[in-house]
């Protein structure tokens, strides 16, 4: 009999980008593996199916822990303390000249990430559009273009023109703390407490197997071995700590200081 027979089969939605690997791989393949009804998302897709009831769990961006309402589970997220590669603003123009914005509208997380960064460091208030994560397309519309996760992890920053910002980078040089983007959460009442553990046990299940992950994952995302090593190695942080939380806690004060948390999409400026 499973460890986890018993437990309810609760619906979680995680996300669909290569830093998530780790997380889940005990789901996906350690002991874990069939404990929940598990399916991958876009991480703002995430968010849509806990306030739709179509998932009793997500791997959510921390702006909408705050808009929702929602209990995070402590202890595991996806953060970095530093740069983090996956999250750039490029542009055409330097950053306090920046009059409009392509936002990748995968991450609300993001789009208030780029807002704060924006707003604090650089003084400008860009008008912003929703767009898909088409670079050339981006930056034919706007001054700027948002991209996360993947797409922005497969993009060439070596041989680009444009200024490039890495935004968790410029989080810790506006706040010196980590930057979470985000963490497993749902409705208070609607899981037991003993889900973190099995959270935990998947990740130390992916932990100890980096290679394997990284054998597993990079060949078919089409990155090379040694970028997917390094992102997940390198740039993101899955454990959090005092430190995590206190970033958390200054970025949300950040995004209601620059109304970010419930509007994150399109038209503000």
């Amino acid at each position: 009999m499973s460890l986890y027979s018993s437990f309810p089969r609760l619906r979680v939605s995680a996300v669909s980008y290569l830093n998530t690997s780790p997380l889940v791989w005990g789901m996906l393949h350690g002991p874990q593996q069939g404990v929940f009804d598990l399916r991958f998302e876009l991480p703002a897709v995430c968010a849509e199916s806990l306030e739709q009831d179509t998932a009793d769990l997500g791997l959510v961006p921390v702006i909408e822990v705050e808009r929702q309402g929602l209990q995070s589970i402590p202890g595991l997220g996806i953060a970095s303390d530093g740069a983090v590669r996956s999250i750039l603003l490029i542009s055409k123009v330097r950053a306090d000249e920046i009059e409009s914005v392509a936002m990748d509208r995968s991450s609300r997380t993001s789009i208030a990430l780029a807002r704060i960064v924006l707003a604090e460091r650089y003084g400008v208030r860009p008008v912003t559009t929703a767009h898909g994560p088409s670079v050339e397309a981006m930056l034919a519309e706007a001054d700027a273009a948002l991209i996360i996760g993947d797409p922005a992890l497969r993009h060439d920053i070596r041989t680009s023109h444009c200024h490039i910002y890495d935004l968790g980078l410029e989080w810790k040089e506006l706040t010196a703390l980590p930057m979470v983007y985000a963490v497993w959460a749902g409705r208070a009442g609607r899981f037991p407490a003993e889900v973190r553990e099995i959270f935990q046990a998947s990740y130390e299940f992916g932990r100890e197997r980096l290679d394997e992950i990284v054998g597993g994952e990079a060949a078919g995302r089409g990155f090379a071995r040694e970028v997917a090593r390094e992102y997940l190695t390198s740039h993101i942080d899955y454990e959090l700590t005092a430190r995590h939380d206190r970033g958390m806690a200054r970025f949300l004060e950040l995004a209601r200081k620059h109304d970010a948390v419930l509007h994150t999409g399109e038209g503000r400026g």
